[in-house]
């Protein structure tokens, strides 16, 4: 058993209190609670319940922490140039792993135009939405068999263009390295205050949960672990098991008669539903599927990305939640305003509106495809600002401390009743510098003092 801990002078509701802890759970919360060998002087700040991500991507962020950023190339030539370098350092048998090239900048590239780098390393290239691979011609040569399935790209001629379509179960059975290590990540989420995440990867099977698993036993990963998945996981003391996730793609949008199948397949598994929605097409057919089958609660939409208003009745008939992105406003803002039409913008990542319609919302990251900065999603959930300062949306904008909310839910029902710090429960939870009114002024990650989970602290400023 832990030793207790006692946090003295937190802010708890407006007034200062103790907070002992003992074997991972709240003890006793009162004023001049006895003394303990660990303490930890709060000096006023808040005393919060520790943040939960509700949509990330584990390994996927990790390998991004040790890959080439293309988020802010904007040309063929410049994504080259940025290969080059990343090969300088590296042996020619490396392969480079590279993240976040931006096809609506570059155009859509092949292997030729990665052989064009003239490198004798194997490349592959992901797209900013991780539907799509590209690998040069080393990287195929190690990756294709004689029998590549339909997400391998051809040409006319039936040769591979290099281009690999929504292929990373494939992809992942060809190469031989092991997963990333989660800890540098895992450290980074405690500095922010998240005690808990929800993998929301659809290629999550046995063998990936195992691993997850294995990473919570060692210590590697230290939020607890609420898992969505494709396929059927076995359980485990190291995660719990969450939704079952479909991903319709718009770009070959299946059969409302093959959603239906799979989410009664999810039901066969005694599963909730998450769906990938981020176009209005998607969106649609996946209500229609609803409709269908029935929706229960803890059924999910997530991202949310374009969500008329026509269909908001339909949303909150059903009981669903929207699992939203705030923080895709600040990171891809100043493109959205460029690429979508002027009709659908009022649409994009909505907030306030999906709230005043009665539709429970929830919020995280999508990393590596979005920032994991919880608190930067909180500011720009308040001001809807991109980073080049263009406002979209300014009548989705929430309060700070609703904002905050979306992020203290418990993973099985993230659009409930905040998570709340009291006698009995998880002690997850996050100390921030200042009382909450302060820091929600300016919300940022540097208000951060202590991060505890599982009554252990994971982190401290």
């Amino acid at each position: 058993m832990t030793n207790a801990l006692l946090i003295r002078n937190a802010e708890l509701g407006g007034e200062l209190k103790d907070v002992r802890i003992e074997a991972g759970r709240i003890a006793a919360i009162g004023e001049g609670l006895p003394r303990t060998a660990c303490e930890r002087d709060a000096a006023g700040g808040a005393l919060i319940p520790g943040l939960h991500d509700h949509h990330i991507h584990l390994f996927a962020t990790a390998a991004r922490l040790a890959s080439v950023d293309l988020s802010g190339v904007q040309s063929k030539q410049a994504l080259l140039d940025a290969l080059r370098t990343a090969a300088a350092s590296r042996p020619a048998q490396d392969w480079i792993r590279a993240v976040a090239y931006d096809d609506s900048r570059i155009g859509l590239i092949g292997r030729a135009d990665l052989d064009a780098a003239g490198l004798a390393h194997p490349i592959r290239v992901q797209d900013r939405t991780g539907a799509l691979w590209v690998l040069n011609t080393h990287a195929l040569e190690r990756v294709l068999d004689d029998a590549p399935p339909p997400c391998v790209d051809r040409d006319a001629s039936g040769m591979p263009t290099g281009r690999i379509w929504r292929g990373d179960t494939w992809l992942r059975t060809r190469l031989s390295s092991a997963p990333p290590s989660l800890t540098g990540l895992s450290q980074k989420l405690a500095s922010f205050g998240i005690t808990g995440v929800t993998d929301a990867s659809v290629t999550t099977g046995p063998d990936e949960a195992a691993l997850l698993a294995q990473a919570r036993a060692h210590g590697e990963l230290l939020q607890s672990l609420y898992l969505m998945s494709g396929a059927a996981l076995p359980p485990s003391p190291h995660y719990e098991i969450g939704p079952a996730k479909i991903l319709p793609d718009e770009r070959a949008l299946p059969a409302l008669t093959d959603i239906v199948a799979q989410m009664n397949t999810a039901r066969s598994q005694q599963r909730r539903i998450a769906v990938h929605c981020v176009t209005a097409a998607e969106l649609a057919i996946t209500l229609a599927a609803f409709d269908a089958i029935g929706a229960l609660p803890g059924d999910r939409i997530e991202h949310g990305g374009i969500i008329p208003a026509g269909l908001f009745e339909n949303i909150r008939t059903l009981g669903l939640i929207v699992v939203t992105q705030p923080a895709f406003i600040f990171d891809r803002g100043d493109r959205y305003a460029r690429d979508i039409s002027p009709d659908e913008r009022p649409d994009l990542y909505r907030l306030a509106s999906l709230r005043q319609a009665g539709i429970a919302i929830a919020a995280g990251s999508d990393a590596p495809y979005g920032s994991f900065d919880p608190w930067r999603a909180i500011q720009t959930a308040t001001d809807r600002t991109s980073k080049n300062g263009r406002v979209l949306g300014e009548e989705e904008r929430i309060a700070a401390r609703d904002a905050l909310g979306l992020y203290l839910t418990a993973a099985p029902d993230p659009g409930g009743p905040e998570r709340r710090i009291a006698v009995g429960a998880p002690a997850d939870l996050c100390l921030l510098a200042t009382p909450l009114s302060t820091a929600l002024n300016e919300p940022s990650a540097i208000q951060v003092r202590a991060t505890i989970a599982g009554g252990e602290v994971i982190y401290s400023a």
